[in-house]
This record gives structure tokens, sequence and C-alpha cells, in this order.
């Protein structure tokens, strides 16, 4: 059975080193970052090098293509791609226009991931900022407002799946009001119970049918004061219960300075949390290593969310005229 993690490479193709490793830890799944990225010819032959490597045609390729800031897949090979807020400031007085816009947008980055064997992207964000939250998420949440939030990450999901990519709902259960980058150092959130309930987890409950989530490296006092929903039993206990959540959930990146203890440390308090896969995002070998001693092989309840998340994965695409789609998404951001 493949190890329960995700993990990144270094470059552009698999050196040696790498394809002995993987195939040696068969992870479950992979993930690309820009140091991956050069031409749709040399990303289509790093796909299938990694999934050459654990002998599985539909094992997860991951990327992070949201638009704007975060963007792994661009210029001159691919299209850039709005923020996630620009979607809610288009100035239209019917909200199902920019549902139908957002919803197109997720079809046509369908179509480019598709393309190059690319199966899972870490979208949408659901994280409904407040004012004075850090700008790490900022203009990546689609609005300031919950029911916003919530339909426009709806539309995103269902373009995604619609052009046979899975969709992961992010920052489980809500990063909008973190102080800190979690990438930097560790965000604590006070807030009362009841307001997280109303405003940070309602997005994750409106798409709780999703098939892939990723949690927030922050500590919610009112939900575990002393770890962070990566690692808290209590928090992802929450996500089962209250959000309502049954799909796969991974930890974000376990590099992130966000969190403490050696990689080994992390991974098996991420596990031992309820965490069903971890997520490792730099490829560095060492760090791999470590993370890989303390990740056991996928089984019960993770494996059972594992194969049920993939069978989401269309067969084929749905049908869709590439040229007219891509014409009325510029024309609306004209």
């Amino acid at each position: 059975m493949p190890s329960a993690c995700i993990l990144g490479c270094e470059g552009l193709t698999l050196s040696t080193a790498e394809k002995a490793f993987f195939r040696k830890v068969d992870p479950w799944g992979f993930i690309l970052f820009k140091r991956n990225v050069d031409t749709p010819e040399q990303v289509r032959a790093l796909t299938a090098a990694l999934r050459d490597t654990v002998g599985r045609a539909d094992a997860p390729i991951l990327i992070d293509q949201e638009g704007g800031r975060v963007q792994r897949m661009g210029p001159p090979n691919w299209p850039k791609y709005p923020a996630a807020r620009k979607f809610g400031e288009l100035s239209t007085n019917d909200p199902l226009v920019r549902r139908e816009l957002v919803r197109l947008g997720a079809r046509l980055m369908a179509h480019d991931l598709v393309s190059v064997g690319i199966n899972v992207d870490c979208v949408p964000v659901l994280d409904v900022p407040a004012a004075d939250g850090h700008e790490i998420i900022g203009d990546r949440a689609y609005d300031m407002d919950v029911a916003s939030v919530a339909r426009l990450g709806r539309a995103a999901a269902e373009g995604l799946i619609a052009g046979g990519v899975l969709p992961v709902i992010k920052h489980i259960p809500g990063h909008g009001r973190a102080k800190a980058d979690s990438h930097l150092e560790l965000p604590v959130v006070n807030t009362p119970y009841d307001e997280l309930e109303a405003v940070d987890f309602a997005p994750f409950k409106v798409l709780s049918d999703m098939p892939l989530a990723m949690t927030a490296h922050v500590v919610y006092g009112a939900i575990d004061a002393k770890r962070p929903a990566t690692t808290s039993k209590k928090a992802i206990r929450l996500i089962r219960e209250v959000i309502g959540f049954s799909g796969l959930i991974m930890s974000d990146d376990l590099s992130m300075k966000a969190l403490g203890g050696d990689f080994g440390e992390r991974t098996a308090a991420a596990l031992n949390a309820g965490c069903d896969v971890v997520l490792h995002c730099n490829g560095d070998m060492a760090e791999m290593k470590a993370i890989v001693r303390e990740t056991p092989a996928l089984s019960g309840k993770a494996k059972v969310r594992a194969q049920a998340a993939l069978a989401r994965l269309a067969k084929s695409p749905e049908p869709f005229d590439v040229e007219a789609g891509r014409a009325r998404f510029s024309a609306a951001f004209a």
C-alpha cells in the first residue's frame, strides 16, 4: 500500500536518487512547485516519471494553481489567472455572473493541468479574511463575506471537478483571522468559539462534501490552546464532527516554521492527531527521509478516504470549448 504522505522533488527532472527513493517509499502522491515547471512537455514528462516510480497511473499529483500571487504555472506557456478576490470585485449586480466566471476560470485551469498530467489543484481557498488578518491570505480569498466565499468556492470546486481535477479545500478550519504567516511563525487566534463557527467554519461546512482538505497551522484558543489544528486531536475531531468533513485530510506543508519539533516529530504529531496523510513540499531528501520513517502505509479509514477521493476523478472531462471559454473569461476581466 502507498505511504501516507505527499512529497515534492527538487527540479525539472527526477534524479537517480529520487527515483530510487520514491520507488522504495511509494508516497500516495506528489506536489509540484515553480522549481519543477518549465514547458508543457517538461511537466508532462515529469508527472509521467513520478507516476512511473510508484506504478500507479492515477497517483495524485498536486499543484497550487490559485491565480494571482499563487500560480505555479504561468506565462509564457500558460495564462496568467486573476487572484480570487478579483472575482468578488467584478462590477456586476448579479452574483450568478461572478459564480459563472469563477467556475469558468477553474474549468480553464483544469484544462491546463490535465494536459500536463496534474490531477489535483489546492483550490479553493475558503478562508474568510478578517480586516486585521495577515496578508498571507488577503486577495487569495474570494471575498470578506462568508456567503460569497462559500458560493464562489463551490463554483471553483465544480469547475475543477468538471475538468478532471480534484479540488482541495483549504485551510481548514480557517486561516483568515491569523495575524501571522504560518510559513514563518505560529499564528494564534483567540476568537470566541461561536464567532469561529458562524464565520470561519461556515464555508467549509458548505463544501464538506469535497474529497480533499488541507489543514491550517494555526492555534485556535477556543478549540485547543496548545496545538495548531494540524497536530490537534481536538481540532481534527471538530473538522469531522462539527464541520462534517468526511473526506481525506492532509496536513499543510510540514516544513513550515509554524510547526515545532523535528520532522519525525511533526509527522507523528499530525498523523496521531487524525490527519490522513502528511504533506512535504520542498523536495529536501534529508527532510523527506525523516518524514517517511514516521509515516505508515495508508490503511483503515485513511485508505478508504484516499480511494474515495480518487474515485471522484471523472473518466473523461466535461465537453468544453476551450477557445470560446478563454475568450469569454478574458472579456470579463478586460
